[in-house]
């Protein structure tokens, strides 16, 4: 399952994705999360010290590797040099799958053991922890921050997934997601919304650039701290809104660098979070493979007629492949390693 959270700079959209993905953990739900937010504070909200969370293998930098390996030996893809971040798979690509180990989640994932440490049943779960890496000296002026998240799309577009593990990712603030096809490779993308006028507008802008796009979008409204501000956040996104969170002094001990166990977090705010798994969850009987694969092509040509076959000197279009299909048994036809 692929779940995005998204939503305006300040909202809490890390720290609630962060909470989400405590929850999986804690209920033993293999779960990888990607920090794809140009400010890079997952790891921290998942416990991290800043020099642990520093040292995190910035997928950015390991594009080279990922191009390699994804690339196999699709006769369709020439070069890697001729890969671009919305490249689909096809015949003799290789596949991720979260349940097996493979050349990227080895260069750049990294296991986070969360919580306490006394014992065997000490631990609130383990989680595979990705980044895009921040900016760096070298961008400055010269590189915007989705050449970094290509590579977290390249592998979205990789991936076979099913209902027993899931991807989080933490993504980029405000609409700057929809700068990609990005925004369309997911089951569920949680929109984080303060009870303001500001927090909301976020939402409008998701609402109406992913409407032809089947994006399943549902409101989580934080910082709630009262009846007056549900009241708000429903009467401004109505059906949409599904759980909301209100104040949490074990979030607030968290930022303060406290380790307490995620079992101690308040009672509301874990029914919270059930909810979202059980919604998040439910997506999957709707999921259509097909549909998912068309959108991937659609970006795809999108992006090689406006830039990329100039770039590159080649037609992109020949790297889609007609008679693919993404879907869970799909590794079983193509290249494995």
């Amino acid at each position: 399952m692929k779940i995005a959270f998204v939503g305006k700079g300040g909202s809490g959209k890390t720290t609630l994705s962060s909470l989400f993905i405590r929850h999986l953990a804690s209920q033993r739900v293999p779960v990888t999360a990607v920090d794809a937010d140009i400010n890079q504070h997952l790891g921290a909200a998942l416990g991290l010290d800043e020099q642990a969370a520093a040292a995190l293998p910035p997928m950015g930098g390991q594009l080279p590797l990922i191009k390699e390996y994804l690339r196999g030996s699709n006769p369709r893809i020439t070069s890697t040099e001729t890969m671009i971040k919305t490249t689909p798979p096809g015949t003799g690509s290789r596949l991720l799958r979260l349940d097996e180990s493979n050349p990227v989640f080895e260069a750049c994932a990294r296991d986070i053991v969360l919580g306490t440490t006394d014992g065997a049943d000490g631990t609130d779960g383990t989680v595979r922890l990705m980044a895009t890496g921040p900016f760096t000296d070298a961008d400055l002026g010269v590189a915007c921050y989705h050449s970094k998240t290509g590579a977290v799309e390249l592998c979205l577009n990789h991936l076979v997934d099913g209902r027993d593990a899931y991807v989080v990712v933490d993504m980029t603030a405000g609409s700057d997601s929809f700068a990609s096809g990005m925004f369309t490779r997911f089951d569920m993308t949680f929109l984080v919304a303060e009870p303001t006028r500001k927090g909301v507008s976020v939402y409008r802008q998701y609402r109406e650039y992913a409407r032809d796009f089947d994006v399943r979008l549902r409101v989580v409204g934080n910082k709630v701290q009262g009846p007056e501000d549900v009241a708000f956040l429903r009467d401004q996104v109505g059906e949409d809104l599904l759980v909301t969170f209100g104040n949490s002094p074990w979030v607030r001990d968290l930022e303060r660098g406290g380790h307490r166990p995620f079992g101690e977090l308040e009672h509301e705010n874990r029914t919270a979070l059930k909810e979202l798994h059980a919604a998040a969850d439910a997506t999957h009987a709707a999921r259509d493979w097909e549909r998912y694969t068309q959108q991937m092509v659609h970006f795809h040509l999108r992006n090689a007629a406006s830039w990329a076959n100039e770039r590159t000197g080649v037609d992109l279009a020949a790297q889609v492949d007609p008679g693919f299909v993404l879907r869970e048994d799909a590794a079983a036809r193509t290249a494995n390693r």
